[in-house]
């Protein structure tokens, strides 16, 4: 009896190491995840003495809870204060040192609705532009606010002021601030060259049947892409076809624009994956391939007949196609309308709701009705990562949907489906469908009109909720795809893959953000007891961001060619954070190894994404490369000036 009571009073304690940390230990056996994480000894040696709580230590826990954001975040800022004292004995990471005395002054949250006419007035060409907006914070102070129409990050005078004052350099709004993001793509003059070219065409007329033909099979029989990309239903999609070229080409009737819509929409996408263009030009060799602008030119053009016919699987998925185009082309702007339109036309199909009801009309109609389930899936998992990527509020709402996963999902999305012994149906989709969910919850909890309105008690408490839900899905994985908190210039994955490289990049992207919000904290200004966990919170932001850079390098061997579009946004988006950063604290000893990340990260993005990048596109590459170089300029500087005024200071105190 005495064993099994010493058993379980064990199995309810923290193990020495998590004990001498004072952070959580989950007492799992034989070692709790710290200690197998760091490949420490899990003992239980110590004397343990009990004692009664008393009245007043459990009114300082709940007056303390609120500046605690979990215990994972005591677990990561450990392994950063470890990482950083292994090069320096300097204090860890501080960023409340770096507020300036007029952090008071910093202009109030914007919600993403409301315009920010209260700040002082952008120049005109700006400000139409500016109407909707969500704010950009770092350490309490507002920079600036990101675009819902374009996601440009434009800065707010107050923003300007302060990277003046960091850098003692006159910040540059054209290049900072540009018209629009050099991470995204505009068609605006391509496309209206192209629809003069199309005067003399028939903007109806399906592509060669034989083309037609040709890009279907091989998109059969690609192991990968039908999993990740699943926008058709073979079966269906077959009948489709033979449907749409019965029909006389040099007519157009009434419900005939969906169906062509889906054909035109299909080869343009298809044509554009990696291995689906690789097997078709190595089996076909006397067929002119079709050119992608001009087809998807043709659907935009039929997409004004499909909004006026009846709701279709066959419109649907012509939508999603072309919203899966344009946010690998980095036309955010057109992706955004497309997925609202393809949300629509899912709900009116019912794609949103899982029906467990019994199939009465046969095989055909529960294909159909899994492939639209399956469409509603696509469309969750873009419509949630667009709004991330621009602040714009996703266009599906969670509480209108069943989010029941299908089955066998968990199971089976890590599999290898090139494994000869594993036979997969399942969709694995383009991003994790729990992860999407995660971002959902994400953006309704911090980023929506009624999370920028929270109280600081309020938001990190949802900060800690989320990042407990996060840590959940990530121990969900299984071991061999599992991402680590963060990943080092001399981690590697053994497992790299071009699945493995998106689930890590948008793990990062969503810690990043998660605790990024901490940014907005009044407690920054206000200087309460809460201000060191927020502290942490914003380390583990900056950290994640360094992880996207680093992971990225490590990647690169897997990534395919004409991925530049697709990935762009991640080490962007790090970039921005990291360079917050080191404005920030520019004397704090990692904004020294910062600063060498952003001066190595064009060389990173040119070997990575120029590769093979068609030539009318170079030109979008080298204003990215101009936007990273003005960034590692003005962080440059912040560092020169910071030891500057240090020096001058250690002279007059002498």
């Amino acid at each position: 009896m005495d064993q099994v009571d010493e058993s379980r009073k064990r199995t309810a304690r923290a193990c020495d190491s998590c004990y001498k940390r004072k952070i959580k230990c989950d007492a799992a056996s034989p070692k709790c995840n710290w200690c197998s994480h760091h490949n420490l000894p899990c003992t239980f040696d110590r004397v343990v003495q009990r004692k009664r709580k008393q009245k007043d230590d459990d009114e300082d826990n709940d007056r303390n809870k609120n500046s605690r954001l979990s215990e994972r975040i005591s677990r990561i800022e450990q392994l950063l204060e470890e990482q950083m004292l292994r090069g320096s004995s300097a204090d860890p990471i501080n960023y409340s040192n770096t507020l300036d005395t007029n952090t008071e002054n910093t202009t109030a949250v914007n919600s993403p609705t409301t315009s920010i006419s209260t700040t002082t007035s952008t120049s005109g060409s700006n400000q139409g532009l500016l109407s909707a907006s969500v704010g950009v914070h770092f350490a309490g102070r507002e920079l600036g606010v990101i675009s819902l129409l374009t996601g440009i990050p434009f800065l707010l005078p107050e923003g300007q002021e302060w990277i003046q004052a960091r850098t003692g350099q006159t910040v540059s709004s054209e290049k900072l601030s540009p018209a629009r993001p050099p991470w995204e793509k505009e068609r605006g003059h391509s496309y209206n060259e192209i629809l003069m070219n199309l005067r003399n065409e028939d903007l109806f007329a399906l592509p060669d049947r034989r083309i037609v033909d040709m890009y279907f099979d091989a998109f059969k029989r690609s192991v990968v892409m039908p999993l990740v990309f699943p926008v058709v239903d073979d079966v269906l999609f077959a009948e489709t076809i033979e449907e749409a070229y019965k029909q006389p080409q040099a007519s157009f009737a009434f419900g005939q624009a969906s169906t062509r819509a889906c054909i035109i929409a299909f080869v343009a996408f298809i044509s554009r994956l990696p291995p689906v263009k690789e097997m078709v030009a190595s089996t076909s060799h006397d067929i002119l391939h079709p050119d992608h602008e001009v087809l998807v030119s043709k659907a935009q053009f039929l997409l004004s007949q499909v909004i006026q016919e009846p709701a279709s699987l066959e419109g649907a998925q012509a939508v999603i196609m072309m919203t899966l185009y344009e946010v690998s082309s980095g036309n955010m702007r057109a992706t955004n309308y497309y997925g609202a339109i393809a949300a629509r036309l899912i709900f009116m199909l019912g794609g949103n709701i899982l029906h467990t009801r019994s199939y009465s009309h046969g095989e055909r109609a529960q294909r159909k009705q899994q492939q639209l389930r399956t469409l509603f899936w696509v469309c969750y998992t873009m419509d949630k990562d667009v709004a991330l990527r621009t602040g714009q509020p996703p266009t599906i709402v969670d509480e209108n949907c069943d989010l029941t996963l299908p089955p066998g999902y968990a199971e089976n999305a890590f599999l290898d489906p090139e494994d000869p012994t594993v036979n997969l149906t399942q969709p694995s989709f383009p991003f994790d469908l729990r992860l999407s969910i995660i971002k959902s919850r994400t953006h309704s909890a911090l980023y929506s009109v009624s999370g920028v309105q929270k109280s600081d008690a309020e938001l990190l408490k949802s900060i800690r909720e989320l990042d407990d839900e996060l840590e959940e899905w990530r121990l969900s994985i299984p071991p061999r795809w599992r991402p680590t908190m963060s990943f080092s210039a001399e981690a590697s994955d053994p497992n790299a893959s071009m699945h493995t490289v998106l689930l890590r990049l948008n793990y990062y992207l969503c810690i990043s953000i998660i605790h990024a919000a901490s940014s907005r904290c009044k407690s920054w200004r206000e200087g309460t007891g809460m201000l060191d966990g927020i502290n942490s919170s914003l380390a583990l932001s900056v950290e994640a961001s360094r992880s996207t850079l680093y992971y990225l390098d490590a990647a690169e061997h897997v990534l395919v060619d004409g991925v530049f579009w697709t990935l762009l946004f991640y080490p962007m988006s790090a970039l921005l954070s990291i360079f917050c950063s080191i404005l920030s604290n520019p004397l704090d000893p990692r904004s020294h190894e910062d600063l060498g990340r952003l001066k190595m990260a064009t060389v990173m993005m040119e070997r990575i994404f120029s590769r093979n990048l068609p030539s009318k596109e170079i030109i979008h590459f080298k204003l990215v490369a101009d936007f990273v170089s003005e960034l590692k300029r003005l962080a440059e500087c912040a560092i020169d000036k910071a030891w500057r005024e240090q020096s001058s200071a250690a002279l007059s105190a002498r």
